[in-house]
């Protein structure tokens, strides 16, 4: 049985067992609470709206994706996918019966999605591990790669990808023509990195050519292109890139959808803003929030706020990027660093305007100096407000190279959309219980990226960060 034969089995077991538990527990208990006459196409409806909102919520949280995904987080985006329709259809049988339903029959009914959920995935993908051969894979590279380069790469790959990549040969774009074909040939998986524009069309044609299943990183124009519109002015297709966005009247919503939402946040959030900030104060007796200048959309600096992290003074001796197991966090600090409870104080930046709920992070002012110098691209980045969160918080990490944190930030730029807006503050909630999103920088990389730091600074005027 193949992987497909097999995720597609796992799949249709999993909408077979969390819709039908929902469809068992509505139709004997919950359905006549809800519809007094008409009861069997009421429930008929109630399910139907079940399927389709736990159907798109998976799709949102990409809950099927058994085989390239850990079994804990499959299973936490089935618990979600399958939690909220639960609950929106248990708040709509309420409010029509005008009391509060009896939970418990429900609650059950969830205890029996989430253990059945995770047999069918934990079975599947051991099922998948053991019967299913990674493919054979060539990974090719560009000239201008470093041999470190490649092998933090591939590590990278294996260490989530390992059952599905067998890496067979690593190999330069600058070996001979014969040789690269011949690698290619040997192995149904190719993988292209950093390939040169020239060399990666040639070797794309030819794994089109053969069948060939083919992966490769995009360049800076390959996802500026996404963002073209295409024109027929004549018989000859064209593609029409217009610098001025013409969403304005988009924006105008999201900046509405931003002071809206950011306003309602701060009521939700504010107990839990409080005990953070009566436990960084208890803990050392230093300042609670913590500041520091950030560049936004046209380069504009702004202060951002944060509850500190870190000890008092951490930067007193030089910037230096915070790295796993970093010793300058407090105790409060890795917990509100893991929970993402730091940021809960730019909900006051949205209100100003000076952030949005969703856009590229707003990077320090000197990380702007230096990436802009080493790779000018990095500006375009600030063609929209910096977000609270952002697609390159969802794909990305926190040691992230600043190139693919550009790459997915483009990425957002050309596509972004108020429906990509929604769908990214969705996928944040999930990633916040992921912890290797907040994976620091190893300590060797760290030293490097903070003596590449120590130069002087153009963008604006640049204040110290501050702490009160």
């Amino acid at each position: 049985m193949g992987k497909k034969n097999i995720t597609n089995a796992a799949r249709f077991s999993l909408e077979l067992w969390n819709v039908g538990l929902f469809a068992l527990v509505w139709m004997f208990y919950y359905n006549k609470f809800a519809f007094d006459t008409y009861q069997a196409p009421g429930g008929g409806i109630s399910i139907l709206i079940y399927f389709i909102i736990y159907k798109s919520l998976c799709d949102v949280y990409k809950a099927f994706r058994i085989a390239s995904c850990p079994i804990g987080e499959t299973v936490f985006s089935q618990v979600i996918s399958f939690g909220i329709p639960d609950l929106i259809l248990y708040v709509e049988c309420s409010l029509i019966f005008n009391h509060p339903v009896n939970i418990w029959p429900g609650a059950g009914i969830v205890c029996m999605q989430f253990i059945g959920t995770m047999a069918i995935i934990t079975i599947a993908k051991n099922y998948l591990m053991r019967h299913v051969a990674a493919k054979k894979t060539v990974f090719i590279y560009g000239k201008d790669i470093s041999e470190e380069e490649i092998e933090d790469f591939k590590s990278r790959i294996l260490v989530k990808y390992a059952h599905i990549f067998d890496v067979a040969a690593m190999v330069s774009e600058e070996t001979g023509e014969e040789e690269l074909l011949r690698q290619m040939d040997e192995c149904c998986t190719v993988l292209l990195y950093e390939v040169s524009y020239d060399k990666r069309h040639f070797l794309a044609d030819y794994c089109l050519k053969r069948h060939k299943e083919i992966y490769f990183t995009p360049n800076l124009d390959d996802i500026v292109l996404q963002g073209c519109q295409p024109k027929h002015l004549l018989d000859t297709p064209l593609f029409r890139y217009d610098y001025v966005s013409y969403k304005k009247a988009e924006y105008k919503l999201k900046r509405l959808f931003d002071i809206l939402f950011s306003f309602i946040l701060l009521i939700i959030a504010s107990p839990i803003m409080l005990i953070t900030a009566a436990a960084i104060k208890l803990e050392d007796r230093g300042p609670v929030f913590y500041t520091q200048d950030r560049c936004t959309k046209d380069a504009r600096v702004f202060k951002i706020y944060k509850f500190r992290s870190m000890i008092v003074d951490a930067e007193k001796n030089g910037f230096i990027p915070c790295t796993s197991g970093d010793n300058r966090i407090t105790k409060v600090g890795r917990v509100i660093r893991m929970t993402r409870i730091d940021e809960l104080p730019q909900i006051l930046n949205i209100l100003k305007g000076d952030m949005s709920f969703v856009g590229p992070r707003p990077e320090r002012v000197e990380h702007v100096e230096k990436y802009t110098q080493d790779l000018p691209e990095f500006a375009y980045r600030m063609r929209v407000k910096g977000g609270l969160t952002g697609y390159a918080q969802i794909y990305g990490k926190y040691n992230t190279s600043a190139y693919d944190k550009l790459r997915l930030d483009l990425m957002y730029i050309e596509n972004q959309s108020l429906l990509l807006d929604l769908k990214i503050l969705m996928l944040t909630f999930k990633i916040i219980f992921i912890p290797e999103s907040t994976e620091g920088f190893s300590k060797e990389r760290s030293k490097l990226l903070a003596a590449a730091k120590q130069k002087p600074v153009k963008v604006g005027s640049v204040p110290a960060s501050k702490e009160f």
